[in-house]
């Protein structure tokens, strides 16, 4: 029953993400909001809506080692696993503004992530936590991200964003409810269902967030990506992996820690680490290649890592 509920638990949050978009940005549209801000904004934030109800009911409930294993998860399966399978379908080419200005983002992210979760070696802390205060600095982070992000649109010629479907006002409304309900219903079941799960296998709950919950919340990164990649949209792939991973430690992480502050487990650092060392690689790859691409090779490459990641957690970190 409890692999039944986590199955239902993600087919709410994944349509729940998409309804909220939906109804959202049709809101959006008829308050006159351009369809530029409302892709950078609302659509945007749907892709991280799946880790962000996860996160919240995690950190809710004490389960951070699930909140944070969650994160670090669906940002290494975003590397590894959704550029490489993409760039494997196609290579991928990458603008000078990717490389040079979001890439380093991400990889700011991830470090300041890395020292506000180590207080037990940086100020000698009987334990490591991210306070409400750390929270509140990570969803600092993100307003000058976002703000970066509407300056770039706005100096772009591109019409990149696409056309939001106006739907009528009852409509817009009642997909906008549908979607915040199902967020919050199949978030609390995900949780609930993962933790038994993981009690019942004898599992650490990190090892559960960093594999089932992380890849099944990286579904719509995947489809998009693999959708995007077989039509030769490199900007879209790269755009939605290195700003996935920038809002899932910079909003969700944020949020949670606002909410509730998180406990850091010190074995936790070795998949910090694996996400500053994949991002390091990432920009590495694209950089050394002479028309900037994450090519089939280099997405064979990432692949492999990951199925080496999967083991070393279920062998030594179950």
């Amino acid at each position: 029953m409890e692999y039944v509920l986590l199955i239902i638990g993600f087919v709410l949050v994944l349509k729940g993400a998409d309804w909220l978009v939906n109804g959202a940005s049709s809101l959006a549209k008829r308050l006159n909001v351009s369809d530029l801000v409302i892709g950078l904004t609302v659509v945007a934030f749907g892709t991280s809506a799946p880790e962000l109800a996860i996160n919240i009911f995690a950190s809710a409930n004490d389960n951070t080692e699930l909140a944070i294993g969650n994160v670090l998860g669906s940002n290494l399966f975003n590397i590894l696993i959704i550029l490489g399978v993409s760039s494997i379908i196609a290579p991928m080419t990458v603008h000078s503004n990717t490389i040079f200005k979001e890439i380093p983002f991400s990889l700011l992210a991830a470090l300041v992530l890395g020292f506000i979760a180590n207080d037990i070696f940086i100020d000698n802390q009987v334990s490591s936590v991210i306070s409400r205060s750390d929270g509140l600095v990570l969803l600092s982070f993100f307003a000058i991200f976002t703000y970066y992000s509407l300056i770039i649109a706005k100096q772009s010629t591109s019409d990149d964003v696409g056309i939001i479907n106006e739907v009528p006002m009852w409509k817009a409304v009642g997909f906008t409810a549908l979607g915040l309900v199902a967020l919050v219903g199949g978030g609390k079941l995900l949780v609930d269902s993962a933790v038994d799960i993981a009690r019942f296998w004898g599992v650490s709950e990190s090892v559960i967030g960093l594999t089932i919950l992380a890849m099944g919340s990286s579904l719509p990164e995947l489809a998009t990506s693999v959708v995007g990649a077989r039509k030769g949209m490199s900007d879209i792939v790269i755009g939605n992996v290195v700003g996935s991973n920038i809002f899932n430690i910079f909003l969700v992480l944020g949020v949670s820690a606002t909410i509730k502050p998180l406990p850091v487990n010190p074995s936790s650092n070795i998949d910090e680490l694996m996400v500053v060392l994949m991002t390091v690689i990432l920009f590495f790859f694209i950089y050394n290649h002479k028309e900037n691409q994450v090519t089939r090779v280099h997405g064979i490459i990432f692949v492999s890592i990951y199925a080496v990641y999967l083991t070393y957690l279920l062998v030594f970190k179950a």
